[in-house]
C-alpha cells in the first residue's frame, strides 16, 4: 500500500507579488524552494492563512535571494500581497519508508 505523506512545507511565507497576466503557477526562490525539497514544476497546495482559500498549482523557480513569492494567472485571485500562505508538496511511498519519515519545514 502506497501512503501520501507531507514531504514539503514552507509554513506562513509571505505573497510579495500578484501577477494576473501570466501562466498559473507560484514563483518561489529557489533558496526556499531547496531547503524543502520542493523541485520546478511540482504540483503543490497553498493555503492562505488570512482568507482561507485552498488552491493547487505548481512552483516556478524566480530569483535567487529575492523571497519572492508570487501568485501567477488564476492563483493571483486565491490571495493579496502580504498574505501569509503554507505552500505543501506531498510525496508517495510505501509503509515501511513512511514510518520513520518527516516532513522539510521552513517556517516564516
Amino acid at each position: 500500500m502506497k501512503l501520501t505523506l507531507l514531504k514539503s512545507k514552507l509554513h506562513r511565507i509571505r505573497v510579495t507579488e500578484a501577477n494576473l497576466d501570466y501562466e498559473g503557477s507560484l514563483t518561489l526562490d529557489p533558496d526556499d524552494m531547496e531547503a524543502v525539497g520542493i523541485v520546478q514544476y511540482e504540483k503543490i497546495l497553498c493555503a492562505d492563512v488570512e482568507n482561507g482559500n485552498r488552491f493547487e498549482t505548481y512552483a516556478i523557480a524566480g530569483r535567487c535571494g529575492s523571497h519572492v513569492c508570487c501568485l501567477n494567472g488564476a492563483a493571483a485571485h486565491q490571495g493579496r500581497v502580504g498574505d501569509r500562505l503554507i505552500v505543501m508538496a506531498f510525496a508517495q511511498m510505501d509503509e515501511a519508508d513512511a514510518a520513520g519519515f518527516s516532513p522539510k519545514v521552513l517556517h516564516f
